[in-house]
């Protein structure tokens, strides 16, 4: 059972950056991927980024990957998620995810029904 703590999120004005964390627990780890999504209330979550924890591959959502960038500490078995270049439009709650990879044949790391665990998310609130 993967147990999955963030932290990090808070107010930043538009233009500033961010990086939150998640604390990553339980299970093997090198089977998994994790993910990033983000979900405000009128809308359901919302990919962002993911990342295999073996090998260390990377996926993006397109219209965040040119300011977002997700990468993860084997060592500390955290996940981090680094946000530049903040808008309005990325106020949300983000949540942090993770699935074991066999779960993704077609690496379809955008697919929030596949994932199984989930942290209770951190609030990210940009101000214009």
């Amino acid at each position: 059972h993967v147990e999955l703590v963030e932290s990090g999120g808070g107010l930043v004005q538009t233009g500033g950056s961010l990086r939150l964390s998640c604390a990553v627990s339980g299970g093997t780890l090198s089977n998994y991927v994790m993910g990033w999504f983000r979900q405000t209330p009128d809308k359901a979550r919302d990919f962002v980024a993911a990342i295999r924890w073996r090998g260390g591959e990377t996926a993006y959502a397109d219209s965040m990957k040119d300011r977002f960038s997700i990468s993860r500490d084997i060592a500390k078995n955290m996940v981090y998620l680094q946000m530049n270049g903040l808008k309005a439009g990325d106020t949300a709650i983000y949540l942090c995810a993770g699935e074991v990879a066999w779960s993704f044949p077609r690496g379809d790391y955008g697919a929030a029904g596949r994932y199984h665990f989930w942290g209770q998310g951190t609030q990210v609130t940009v101000s214009s």
